[in-house]
């Protein structure tokens, strides 16, 4: 079985600087995207056949990585993660998520927030966070590797969390990672990249000793390139308490990639078919719960700050 292939681009080589002038405030972030997916899924060269799409091998295989970013490579069992020392947290993180891990019986969690040993220029610590108003969030959610408990546990390092407001944590922000799980386990297998938007001015920051970034906004990328329908789709929403329809933050792959500097998928699949679904976003393929929706509005959101 083939694996996904890995790309990722020399540390600290210098990201794609093509878009960062057209990102403004938020306002700007969310009007305005154009991303852009460029990927070839790998069989070894042979023949320009397109080849199965359960080829890819998911969790404890080899990830393939977004390329553009200047980061530390950070490989965990479960996921894999580019740090940024100047944001003190990661620009970006790969994880696959299936229906089969998904169904399986979860462990409690943990709880375990800790620095992470394998980052050499040290992540952030718990007193960067304590007192600081914002929560710490996760980008790899410890949820979609509770079936396994020291893979979940690992989603606690410093290096997969970031400052975001409560009310967005534990609001769309919280939404977004349910219904990602729930269309994984409609779909089959997700391709999931998640990160802040770092080629926008942060907030501000927290924490006397680390100075950790406050991100204005966070992006997750899903990819399903299973049969009958390959699709993908984008969301880009600002680091704030929300009571607008998740479905309002989705773009394409493309929008995404043009704001955050980062290309997703490079090498990862057939040219025609790349360009099919990089420009797509089309959220009648993605169905949206409006129970939970109006769940967020009416409890989620209401979380003191």
């Amino acid at each position: 079985m083939a694996k996904l292939r890995r790309n990722h681009q020399a540390k600290g080589t210098a990201a794609s600087t093509g878009s960062l002038a057209r990102i403004g405030i938020l306002g700007a972030i969310i009007a305005a995207l154009a991303w852009g997916f460029n990927s070839y899924l790998g069989d070894g060269g042979g023949g320009g056949q397109e080849p199965e799409p359960d080829r890819i091998d998911y969790a404890g295989a080899e990830f393939f990585y977004p390329t553009g970013g200047k980061g530390e490579l950070i490989e965990h069992a479960g996921f894999a993660l580019s740090y940024l020392e100047d944001w003190e947290q990661a620009e970006w993180t790969a994880h696959i998520l299936t229906r089969e891990n998904l169904e399986k019986d979860w462990n409690k969690r943990s709880n375990n927030f800790r620095p992470d040993p394998f980052v050499q220029s040290r992540t952030a610590i718990d007193d960067d966070y304590r007192g600081s108003g914002y929560d710490r969030g996760h980008l790899v959610p410890s949820a979609d590797l509770a079936w396994n408990a020291e893979w979940a546990d690992e989603s606690f390092m410093f290096s997969n969390i970031s400052p975001q407001a409560r009310q967005f944590n534990q609001g769309i922000w919280r939404e977004l990672e349910e219904t990602t799980r729930d269309w994984a386990k409609k779909f089959k297998r997700l391709y999931v990249i998640t990160g802040p938007i770092t080629t926008q001015a942060p907030k501000g920051t927290i924490g006397r000793r680390n100075r950790v970034a406050i991100p204005v906004a966070y992006f997750k990328v899903l990819l399903d390139l299973d049969d009958p329908e390959r699709k993908g789709i984008g969301f880009l929403i600002p680091n704030q308490v929300s009571f607008e329809p998740l479905y309002d933050y989705a773009y394409s792959i493309d929008e995404i990639e043009e704001v955050s500097g980062l290309n997703f998928f490079s090498d990862l699949m057939p040219p025609a078919l790349e360009a099919k679904i990089e420009a797509d976003g089309n959220i009648d393929l993605w169905p949206f719960n409006q129970r939970k929706y109006q769940t967020r509005i009416n409890d989620w959101n209401n979380v003191s700050n």
